[in-house]
């Protein structure tokens, strides 16, 4: 068992957790409040302007050429073209570009986006691939997991949302981070393999806080 492996194993009760949140599962039967989406898109779209800043540290840090190119394709992507599909996504819940670029990031968004930018920065380049892996990953595996049923009809875009991250292109993207990152596990020293474990599960806790701000549509409380 590789080191990834062994760090999904011990963090199972927080992915099946993530699985079984009323957000995601309320997507998956196409009956989450729109009100309750919305909210998360707006949010999604602030998350991804800091995660385009911590892919560029990844590119930047990145200590082979390979990996490099890899994560400055992944940024390119993020920037060029996945931001202008989330634009359009949300255009068709009737939230203009100008709303998007006004929304103020939640507390957990700050708290999320903080977290990657302070271990891109400070961490080791393990780290920063680790603490990654729970959003790529984390996201095909919902796809996945939704995908399993029948999907929602009667909620396109919900089944759109479904379709897109239970795909081969972006389970393929997933694929490729877990083995980074655990490529970089398997070589680590022990307090390196301690320290990248703590960059993934804080991370994965943060997803899980990511769903939960999205359910209680979470406001600063001053």
């Amino acid at each position: 068992m590789g080191f990834i492996e062994k760090v999904e194993e011990r963090s199972q009760p927080i992915r099946q957790a993530i699985l079984a949140h009323p957000f995601v599962q309320g997507i998956g039967r196409g009956d989450l409040a729109q009100e309750r989406f919305k909210f998360y898109i707006a949010q999604d779209y602030v998350y991804l302007i800091d995660y385009a800043r911590v892919l560029a540290l990844a590119t930047a840090r990145a200590p082979e050429l390979d990996t490099m190119s890899w994560f400055a394709g992944l940024l390119d992507e993020t920037l060029n073209t996945e931001m202008e599909l989330h634009r359009g996504y949300c255009a068709q819940f009737g939230i203009s570009r100008a709303e998007l670029e006004a929304t103020q990031p939640a507390p957990s968004t700050v708290a999320y986006t903080g977290y990657l930018l302070r271990v891109a920065s400070q961490g080791s380049f393990g780290e920063l691939a680790a603490s990654l892996l729970p959003c790529q990953w984390g996201y095909w595996e919902i796809g996945d997991h939704l995908a399993q049923q029948p999907p929602p009809t009667h909620a396109p875009l919900y089944a759109e949302w479904i379709a897109m991250y239970s795909s081969n292109e972006f389970h393929n993207l997933a694929l490729h981070l877990r083995a980074l990152t655990n490529h970089l596990g398997n070589a680590a020293s022990p307090a390196e393999q301690t320290a990248m474990e703590l960059a993934y599960t804080t991370s994965l806790r943060l997803e899980y806080q990511f769903w939960e701000m999205a359910w209680n549509l979470e406001q600063w409380p001053v």
